[in-house]
């Protein structure tokens, strides 16, 4: 395989992009970008996918199992294999002194290559995401095709990035010795991998949010156990049989990248979390069970995206119009089913300063509430923003929110003429007195889902310092603030400079709170109880090595 020629000019686009954060994409994001029939051929390729055994030709494979079902009510109907750890696991570690000796460079352009050959079905993983996920076509097309790639083609430029800090090959060490002849010594540096690392994947954005810790780990010379989600396996499951086939194909041993699916209710991720063999764990989801492996996996470099409460603070504004067509984008977007859509927005309870005139309290939450109304009237515009709801707990929570306040938004329910058992329903906005006590408990929880809490608050002042209480005790992956003024903005820039919280400032264009952007946009900080690991930087990739000195007498 010619990597180098057909690579190296990616690896080093995406290098000059973290360098600079510019906008830069070596994925297109259009569907027609992938040709004539591209659309067509995804579509095919997905379905002759479903139900039928997606063999892998893994070693250890003692069962097949697999239940997945679409939100949109389709039955996939996929059996994938089920893993023997006590075989599978040696065999991963057995092709891992060529992968070390390979290099950091070899390492990176094997990874592109993956990368490339994904990006050339993205169709047809685009209907994979859909199809576990809930996400309407267009989002799975692109957060879980282009985006989900620049995040993995990010990862393996940070790699490279850290892993090339030390001189390559031999280094000279002489130390003078006076009259004496000088001390002399050879050294080599080679970085090395942990052992195995496990790739624990998310419901919602199995590729989005699994490609980074994947290819940061291959890349930095670890094998890689994939552990889907059990309702979003098949994505990650096509990733895996890429992987490997690319890596046989450049001369490695394919068991370097395996899949591990459970059986319904296992809960293989726990066992597999404590074994020695273990060395890296990649995790997205509930805070309990991040909180469990950050405690219990200690043999583990642990890497864990958890919940957080995102916030928005409402000062003023200059846009008024603007400020409440991205806010209702914001929250509308894949039902809300983001870590990144914002929960709660603190509102002054004697109304914001905007430049359609004074707005109180109850005019900015009811207009907010018409925005949303608004956005998704048209029952097809609704089901391309909305997707559907990803499991039945979001549907619960969603129910449960109309006893929680005074409802200033009801939800309602929308009809998917293409996939008719498909839940799809709006969001819910709760209005919330600040001051009240038990109110509290209620916006101070993450309630993960299609619902809002516009959160009465006695001043802007109250307002920033309950944001930092809620950062500091539940953490954010994102923050938002509208203000004309120059002292609140610095007073939210200070609290999330404190508190380790990625901002947005006054966003009325079309670009939301609730999206990053590969090579420039950190996704969370690492800084705060909502994840202990950015994506990407570098120290999301300079722990899952080591650099091994060999010494010589010259």
């Amino acid at each position: 395989m010619q990597l180098t020629e057909k690579h190296r000019p990616t690896l080093d686009g995406a290098l000059e992009a973290i360098r600079t954060r510019a906008y830069w994409s070596p994925h297109p994001e259009h569907p027609k970008a992938y040709g004539e029939t591209g659309a067509e051929d995804g579509k095919a390729a997905f379905d002759a996918l479903l139900n039928r055994r997606f063999d892998l030709d893994q070693p250890g494979t003692d069962d097949w199992t697999g239940a997945e079902v679409s939100p949109y009510g389709v039955e996939l109907g996929i059996q994938y294999p089920h893993p023997d750890l006590d075989v599978l696991l040696p065999a991963m570690r057995a092709g891992m002194a060529d992968w070390r000796a390979a290099g950091p460079e070899t390492r990176a352009l094997v990874c592109v290559e993956i990368l490339a050959r994904i990006g050339a079905r993205t169709h047809e993983f685009a209907h994979a995401v859909m199809h576990t996920s809930g996400q309407a076509f267009m989002m799975a097309f692109q957060a879980g095709g282009p985006h989900a790639q620049d995040r993995g083609l990010e990862a393996v430029a940070y790699a490279y990035q850290e892993q090339t800090r030390t001189p390559a090959g031999s280094a000279a060490w002489s130390k003078p010795q006076g009259k004496r002849d000088p001390l002399e010594l050879t050294k080599t540096f080679t970085p090395a991998g942990r052992g195995i690392a496990l790739l624990i994947g998310c419901n919602t954005f199995p590729t989005w949010n699994g490609y980074p810790g994947l290819f940061a780990s291959l890349a930095t010379g670890n094998p890689v156990l994939v552990k889907p989600h059990p309702r979003a396996v098949l994505p990650l499951a096509m990733t895996v049989k890429v992987a490997r086939e690319v890596l046989a194909e450049a001369g490695f041993d394919p068991n370097l990248v395996a899949l591990a699916a459970e059986r319904p209710g296992e809960g293989i991720a726990k066992t597999l979390a404590v074994r020695p063999e273990i060395k890296i764990i990649d995790y997205t989801g509930s805070s309990s069970f991040g909180d469990w492996l950050e405690a219990n996996a200690r043999q583990a470099q642990v890497y864990t995206e958890k919940a957080g409460v995102n916030t928005v603070v409402i000062d003023s504004t200059d846009n008024y119009k603007g400020m409440l067509a991205n806010l209702s984008f914001s929250l509308s977007l894949y039902s809300g089913q983001m870590c990144t859509t914002p929960q709660n927005l603190l509102i002054p309870r004697d109304g914001i300063t905007t430049d359609a005139g004074h707005k109180t309290f109850d005019d900015v939450v009811g207009d907010l509430a018409g925005a949303v109304s608004g956005l998704l009237g048209d029952d097809a515009r609704a089901n391309a923003l909305l997707g559907a709801l990803v499991n039945p707990d979001v549907k619960a929570r969603l129910e449960a929110a109309s006893g929680l306040g005074e409802v200033a938004l009801p939800t309602r329910e929308v009809t998917n003429p293409e996939f008719p058992d498909a839940v799809v329903r709006t969001p819910v906005i709760v209005k919330l007195d600040g001051a009240k006590p038990d109110a509290e408990s209620v916006y101070l929880s993450e309630c993960f889902g299609p619902v809002s809490f516009a959160v009465a608050v006695d001043s802007t002042a109250d307002a920033v310092e309950l944001l930092r209480r809620t950062v500091r005790d539940k953490g954010a992956m994102t923050v938002g603030a509208y203000t004309t003024s120059p002292e609140v903005e610095r007073a939210v820039e200070d609290v999330c400079l404190d508190e380790s919280a990625q901002l947005s400032l006054n966003l009325t264009g079309g670009v939301y709170v609730n999206q990053t952007a590969a090579f420039s946009d950190f996704h969370g900080s690492g800084g705060n109880p909502a994840a202990n690991a950015a994506l990407c930087d570098g120290a999301f990739v300079s722990n899952r090595f080591r650099v091994v000195e060999v010494r010589r007498q010259a």
